[in-house]
């Protein structure tokens, strides 16, 4: 894992590319996913928001917000439906994310 920033991450505001993924064939997902997995070491994060995508409160909304908040090396992850209604809350005991907070966007 390399360090990376929120100034790091600003620089993905569209997609040429997009990336399968492994355990959800189904799922695509951006190339600036794909940085942050790869620099943040969150491979974790993606496979968390994937496999959700299972459970039928997440699966029926069409968009979703997702919120990774880290303090003191936990975190709580929110899948809001886009208008700030929580629909999933998970909190993590133990990470080392290096971003405090991250917001990614899910689609159908």
């Amino acid at each position: 894992m390399t360090s990376i920033t929120h100034a790091d991450l600003a620089q993905f505001t569209g997609s040429e590319q997009w990336f399968r993924h492994s355990l959800m064939r189904n799922i695509t997902y951006t190339e600036g996913v794909q940085y942050l997995a790869e620099k943040a070491g969150a491979y974790w994060l993606v496979d968390k928001v994937a496999t959700l995508q299972l459970e039928p409160v997440v699966r029926t909304e069409e968009f979703q917000v997702w919120k990774l908040k880290v303090a003191d090396n936990r975190a709580t992850l929110v899948c809001e439906d886009g208008n700030d209604n929580v629909v999933y809350r998970e909190e993590i005991a133990f990470t080392d994310f290096p971003l405090d907070h991250i917001d990614l966007w899910f689609t159908e």
